[in-house]
């Protein structure tokens, strides 16, 4: 058996946890469990897995919610090697049934978690085993399994302090109360519950993210670019004393919406940008300017205006997809299909999706950059564009657009903004006002609803 410091993901939590000792880590209403108390919850369901059967290599499909036995579970299925699967809410049944086809030996339920007592706990994970299968978004079509392997995991740097760079420094010191929420096989809310842990912090479950700053005292959170919107319309610092850092995930900020965050709420966001294919690429900390994510501790190549990254946890494949996965993973890079640029002080700036075009007359147009000049509108809010069938040109712009007030700017304001900027092609035929963009599962806006 290797020592201990030898051994893969999850040892490193797990002696997190040892330290901790009475420390208290885990928050679920009334109920409060110490470092102590989780790794030993951890080894019995560890122990309970090998019971069954489940060691390296085999398929663990976990249908958890949120609370400490699913965190406990998730740790003790790869502490035998299995490949976990996390089942999230809000699936269609045709969706689960899926998931749970993907060579799964064992389903787990919050109803049905094994334990047994045994042997000290041991992390069997051998390093090119895949180690978990995250599914994307979907927002580029169709959710894709992202295979990581137990080397990544245990590469990666959220339970290493020694490699965290400076802005997760910055954000660790800030996790007393991280508050988790929805469902912890989402990679977001995963990561962060380990790097709280990991900082000294303790994880509070919200049963109901409305309100849940204030009910939890809770000092930071995961929230959506709409639901910081929502945030901002409603709220100031003096209504938050115990912010200290806002999560925002999902999708790009605009410039003026960061800005306007700022200015309202305080020096409290953290603007991350990352994909399920990578784990974090670059984070912006209160203090970095609007309108980027930082400055990108990773390896990054500009390719044609294309973001290619090398990250240290990056997955290394599609799980049953070898065409996708020839795409995408690249000699060792992960091309992120993203756009963007470095300005002169190696702050990157996100404009666009490689494949969120229109075409027009047969030239590509991106989306990312026409949203970009509408939002500078200061009538605009936020800014959706999406391609809609044209008689003349094939496809056309139309804009969805949230009013920053109650006026909706006019089409040929628009038009005439656009064109100026970018060139009449990409200027909207139609512009659409909404209260707020459709979301999908993942919290990230829907333009296929948008479209529909």
């Amino acid at each position: 058996m290797p020592a201990r410091d030898a051994e893969p993901f999850p040892r490193a939590v797990l002696e997190v946890l040892g330290a901790a000792a009475d420390r208290p880590v885990f928050e679920h209403g009334t109920r409060v469990v110490t470092g102590s108390e989780l790794l030993d919850l951890i080894a019995r369901i560890g122990n309970g897995l090998r019971a069954k059967g489940i060691g390296p290599g085999d398929g663990v499909a976990l249908l958890l919610g949120v609370n400490p036995e699913a965190f406990a579970t998730i740790l003790a299925a790869h502490a035998v090697g299995a490949r976990v699967v996390g089942v999230r809410p809000g699936l269609t049944e045709a969706q689960v049934e899926h998931l749970l086809s993907l060579d799964i030996k064992l389903v787990v339920r919050d109803d049905d978690v094994p334990q047994a007592h045994g042997p000290e706990l041991r992390c069997d994970g051998r390093p090119g085993d895949f180690a978990r299968l995250i599914h994307t978004s979907g927002s580029t079509g169709v959710p894709k399994a992202c295979a990581q392997t137990y080397a990544a995991m245990t590469n990666a740097w959220t339970a290493r302090p020694e490699a965290w760079p400076p802005a997760i420094r910055e954000l660790a010191s800030r996790l007393d109360r991280y508050l988790v929420f929805g469902s912890l096989s989402s990679q977001v809310m995963f990561e962060y519950a380990v790097l709280t842990l990991t900082a000294g912090g303790t994880v509070v479950v919200a049963d109901d993210p409305a309100d849940a700053i204030t009910r939890h005292r809770a000092t930071a959170r995961v929230i959506t670019v709409p639901g910081l919107a929502k945030l901002v319309a409603r709220h100031s610092p003096a209504d938050l004393p115990t912010l200290r850092a806002l999560l925002v995930s999902g999708s790009p900020l605009t410039t003026q919406r960061h800005r306007e965050a700022l200015e309202v709420l305080g020096p409290v966001l953290f603007h991350g940008y990352g994909q399920t294919e990578t784990g974090m690429i670059s984070m912006a900390t209160p203090y970095d300017p609007p309108g980027t994510v930082g400055k990108p501790p990773v390896d990054l190549e500009i390719r044609d205006g294309e973001l290619y990254v090398r990250t240290p946890g990056q997955a290394s494949a599609y799980w049953g997809n070898p065409e996708e996965t020839a795409e995408v993973f690249v000699d060792g890079w992960v091309r992120t299909r993203d756009l963007g640029h470095l300005d002169a002080d190696g702050h990157l700036h996100l404009t666009g999706r490689a494949r969120d075009v229109v075409i027009v007359n047969a030239n590509l147009h991106h989306a990312g950059p026409i949203e970009q000049v509408i939002a500078e509108h200061p009538d605009v809010a936020e800014a959706y564009v999406v391609a809609v069938p044209d008689d003349d040109t094939g496809e056309a712009v139309h804009a969805f657009v949230v009013p920053r007030a109650d006026r909706v700017p006019e089409l040929e304001e628009l038009r005439a903004l656009v064109t100026g900027r970018l060139g009449a092609a990409c200027a909207p035929v139609r512009v659409t006002a909404i209260a707020e963009p459709p979301v999908a599962p993942s919290g990230k806006p829907d333009k296929r609803l948008l479209t529909a």
